[in-house]
């Protein structure tokens, strides 16, 4: 996949295709049914499929108080994006000029004059351009084909959707977001060099910041752990959060890995939470903390079979 951060200038071989646009955090079923939509009208036009999305996401630029929302960063997003069939990724600055142009010049100048886009797909609820102005009509008057795809469903008519995600995510429920999203949520991360309590403790981890991503509900999970570049996956109890009987003070993704004992500084891992155990607790001592990390990792071990 091919990856661009402007729409000029840009290589004949990447005009004409058909672009997909929205923020696609998660790349969720939802996202998928426009990617499987703009893969069909692509094969048909005998041209490829791009996406135009934004970075920072808008909420970020509009609503920089909030908690930390996203569900993938630009790199996982990337990598999703690619494993779906994606072509090309355009992943244009999101600032407020950017913000402030009209959603005619957004058509004219980066959908027509920039991309060359020979068909859009967007979703049901697309706007866009300065106060959201624009909508799908906005793109058709200007002579463009669209095609809207409505909201996909789960069981139930729940709505899919990135925020109900976040939901899921905030509460713990993490098969109901792995669920929603196709895929097995994860967090990324350089391993760092702690204060050595865990190992300390008998149960060593590998840690690393939980950053700008979604803060999904503090306390311990059954996980699975990989090393970046090695196939292999790893059974894991891993916390997230602030640890408040050491008052870490930013949160953490803390991995014990079963079995394992290799220095893994620097390196990168993914980490996908597999179910939620209990929340986290300030311990009387840390005899009980022990007691209770040998009960979290038995515990553990039962649901991945490790």
């Amino acid at each position: 996949m091919d990856v661009f951060e402007n729409y000029k200038d840009i290589p004949e071989s990447a005009r004409g295709g058909v672009v997909v646009i929205g923020n696609f955090d998660g790349v969720h079923r939802g996202h998928l049914a426009l990617l499987e939509t703009a893969r069909n009208i692509a094969d048909d036009l005998d041209t490829h499929v791009c996406v135009l999305t934004f970075e920072p996401h808008p909420r970020s630029l509009f609503r920089p108080d909030d908690l930390p929302f996203r569900l993938t960063l630009p790199a996982l997003k990337a990598w999703r994006l690619e494993e779906a069939g994606v072509d090309s990724l355009f992943s244009l600055p999101f600032n407020w000029d950017f913000a402030s142009q009209s959603a005619d010049v957004f058509v004219q100048d980066i959908l027509m004059d920039g991309l060359g886009a020979a068909h859009v797909v967007v979703g049901y609820n697309f706007r866009f351009g300065q106060l959201r102005k624009g909508s799908p009509e906005t793109i058709k008057e200007a002579g463009l084909p669209v095609t809207i795809i409505d909201e996909v469903l789960e069981e139930g008519a729940a709505q899919i959707s990135s925020s109900q995600i976040r939901q899921a995510l905030r509460h713990g429920r993490v098969h109901e977001a792995n669920k929603l999203l196709g895929w097995n949520w994860e967090v990324r991360g350089e391993v760092v060099k702690g204060d050595q309590r865990g190992r300390e403790l008998g149960y060593p981890t590998a840690n690393f910041p939980l950053g700008e991503v979604i803060h999904p509900a503090y306390g311990v999970y059954a996980a699975r752990v990989q090393i970046e570049g090695e196939d292999e996956w790893h059974g894991a109890a891993i916390n997230i959060g602030i640890k408040p009987m050491f008052e870490v003070p930013q949160a953490e993704v803390e991995s014990h890995i079963f079995g394992f004992d290799r220095d893994i500084y620097g390196r990168v891992i993914r980490v996908q939470p597999v179910q939620f155990l209990r929340g986290e607790a300030k311990f009387n001592s840390v005899d009980e903390l022990i007691a209770q990390m040998d009960k979290d990792c038995a515990q553990a071990r039962d649901i991945l079979g490790s």
